[in-house]
């Protein structure tokens, strides 16, 4: 069943703008045939008096008819602008665009899936009766991205998964990052509907199966270890049409994943992923890799032992977490102002995924058996939470404690890395396995998260449409000739962060698709 907004009105616009050109020509053709009428009665009228046409009346009705076809080609081919040329107005509405500035007083117009034009509100416009909604005291904004969630989990969860798609449009995001899964053709095929207004849901751009090494832990991997299986993987990325390579970390070796990025790049293919602690940062970086997943890479780069540390991993006398410590213990500034001016210059983007992370280390504090998200969720997919969360809550004391102190340092880490410049990506790393992280509001706990840390709500509001620069995609900008995709909200989140949650309505693609109830 094919979606249309609740305020779409370009079928009805078309069909009265065709209704109106119809009766001007009928007009026209029929001023035209009365004149010829009347010319035949004079000529009638001249030859019973046996009298030659006058010159002057046949130059006369010529010069009739030669304007009555000028005004005929002219009505068929010049196109009719006496409508204003778009479907839905905003009025009176303030803006804050990708880069999280603000103005105010704003008429916005859209047109089919396009933002028409963008012009003050003391602007003399050719408006007529049409669709208006007044955005007085309201703030519109690009429609939201995350810009790290799973859909996964096998057949089973595809009705859950399918599900979320409805969930991230109510919540304002249009425009999510899939960071790998077991789920592609499916994916693609949500993603194809969605672009034919057949489904609702935000466009999805997928890395497709993740790369990794043999036996990879999450189902769906491509385990390669060799040049030519590398090539071969990547041939049936390019084959799939995915929009970027994410790379994992769970038995990936180190020549493996610098290999892959190095092909990968050779390609054109963008880059994204975790990083095997038997790599360096630098490394990594020289490679090309396009962006960082999760901040416990950026960590490791910030060490002024990170050689020494990353040689104990590889002789087996230091795991990832066991590492994690020593990271904390010798991170140095100069170390990272140098690690942060190579992500910069290099354009590398990091993802921080700062709200599953908080989740994660206080789950032994807070019970979260009574959200009300949880209880929409299908048993499968609740049960997939169950690996998490006994890791955390059958932990140490200490390891619980070490976990809480990483996370403050996290904190401390990306206020740093905006503080510094680095492109950041706002993503909640949502999805089936990440314990109550669920797919919707947690993009709102990420914003939340990065403010709480000391990042401006500005910087932490244009984090999300960094995607876009991040995946090379054209259109996210709220500007005319760009794509309508936007949330209107009823109140400033550069006052406060939260207030992305309080959302008036949804557009996607230039049609309403969400409205609060």
């Amino acid at each position: 069943m094919e979606i249309f907004g609740v305020h779409s009105i370009s079928l009805k616009r078309n069909v009265i703008d065709n209704l109106e050109r119809a009766t001007s020509l009928l007009l026209i053709v029929g001023y035209f045939v009365i004149l010829r009428l009347s010319f035949e009665e004079l000529r009638f009228r001249e030859s019973v008096t046996l009298k030659p046409p006058k010159t002057d009346t046949i130059k006369h009705m010529k010069y009739i008819y030669s304007t009555i076809a000028i005004l005929l080609l002219l009505v068929s081919c010049e196109p009719k602008d006496t409508k204003p040329a778009y479907d839905l107005k905003i009025s009176n509405v303030s803006i804050i665009d990708e880069n999280g500035a603000l103005s105010s007083n704003k008429n916005v117009y859209l047109s089919n899936d396009s933002i028409y034009k963008i012009e003050e509100i003391s602007t003399l416009s050719d408006d007529k009766d049409g669709n208006v909604i007044d955005g007085s005291g309201k703030f519109l904004l690009l429609g939201f991205w995350d810009n790290h969630t799973h859909f996964r989990g096998g057949e089973a969860l595809i009705p859950q998964n399918e599900k979320f798609l409805e969930q991230f449009i109510k919540y304002g995001i249009t425009t999510v990052r899939d960071a790998g899964g077991d789920l592609t053709t499916q994916v693609q095929q949500w993603n194809e509907e969605i672009k034919n207004k057949k489904r609702m849901g935000p466009t999805i751009y997928t890395s497709g199966p993740k790369l990794d090494g043999k036996n990879a832990r999450w189902a769906g991997s491509i385990g390669v270890n060799t040049d030519d299986e590398i090539s071969k993987a990547l041939d049936s990325l390019q084959q799939l049409g995915v929009d970027y390579v994410k790379l994992y970390d769970s038995t990936i070796a180190r020549d493996t994943y610098l290999s892959i990025i190095t092909q990968a790049e050779e390609r054109g293919m963008i880059t994204s992923g975790h990083m095997p602690f038997t790599v360096t940062l630098d490394k990594t970086i020289t490679a090309g890799i396009d962006n960082i997943e999760h901040l416990y890479y950026i960590l490791k780069g910030c060490s002024s032992r990170e050689k020494e540390i990353t040689q104990d991993i590889k002789d087996g006398k230091l795991g990832f977490w066991g590492s994690m410590e020593q990271l904390i213990a010798s991170y140095d500034e100069e170390t990272a102002q140098s690690t942060f001016e190579k992500l910069k210059s290099n354009n590398v983007h990091v993802t921080p995924t700062l709200y599953i992370g908080d989740v994660l280390s206080y789950m032994d504090e807070v019970n979260h058996s009574d959200d009300a998200y949880l209880k929409t969720l299908d048993a499968d997919f609740i049960a997939t939470y169950e690996g998490r969360n006994r890791g955390a809550l059958n932990a140490s004391p200490k390891a619980k404690q070490d976990r809480k102190e990483l996370q403050q340092f996290f904190l401390k880490l990306v206020a740093s890395l905006d503080k510094a410049g680095v492109n950041l990506l706002s993503g909640s790393d949502s999805g089936a396995y990440n314990s109550y992280t669920y797919p919707g509001p947690s993009l709102h706990g990420e914003l939340e998260e990065m403010v709480r840390a000391g990042i401006s709500p500005a910087n932490a509001i244009a984090t999300m449409y960094q995607g876009a620069n991040f995946l090379h995609k054209k259109g996210y900008h709220l500007a005319a000739g760009n794509k309508a995709d936007l949330v209107l909200l009823n109140s400033n989140p550069l006052l406060d962060i939260s207030a992305t949650q309080d959302i008036h309505l949804v557009i996607k693609d230039g049609t309403i698709v969400h409205t609060e109830k």
